[in-house]
């Protein structure tokens, strides 16, 4: 009947996509039928203050001058971890440009960016919009709280904090 038997294997295939589509249950119309998904007032719930992101890291007390110590070890975290997917101008690489991420950013927001990417990515609207920006995720660097202090540290010296 067929003449090539790689031509019938490609119809067959054909035929079970077509079969599973057409079986395929619809989108659920309300969130009734999938209460295990979080609806917008629990994601909200979730965010108190979206300006601080979603993480440990609730209030970060800034001081002037700046902690050189700490810009000094910022900066050698810069290298070593992030300086591959970011730099210190508005030039996106990967990931976006650091310059005057700490006059849009609360210091909350970056701390908690830093240290829980991978939920700030699942559910902070800013960092999604990131993410739609860059097209890839923001790897886990399994940066510390102090260590994160420290990046943000450098990142106000690179935004002209004195």
């Amino acid at each position: 009947m067929y003449k090539n038997q790689k031509h019938m294997k490609y119809l067959i295939f054909i035929g079970i996509a077509a079969m599973t589509l057409a079986c395929a249950p619809d989108k659920p119309k309300n969130q009734e039928q999938y209460p295990d998904q979080p609806t917008k007032s629990a994601v909200e719930d979730i965010i108190a203050d979206p300006t601080k992101g979603i993480g440990a890291v609730k209030k970060v007390t800034l001081k002037t001058p700046l902690e050189q110590e700490r810009v000094g070890r910022g900066l050698a975290i810069f290298e070593m971890k992030c300086s591959a997917c970011h730099r210190l101008t508005t030039e996106r690489v990967v990931g976006p440009g650091w310059k005057d991420v700490t006059k849009r950013r609360q210091p909350e927001w970056v701390m908690n960016m830093i240290t829980n990417v991978d939920v700030m990515l699942d559910k902070d609207p800013e960092a999604q919009k990131l993410f739609e920006l860059c097209l890839v995720r923001m790897p886990n660097q399994n940066v510390s709280i102090g260590d994160a202090r420290d990046i943000l540290e450098f990142m106000r010296q690179n935004d002209g904090a004195k």
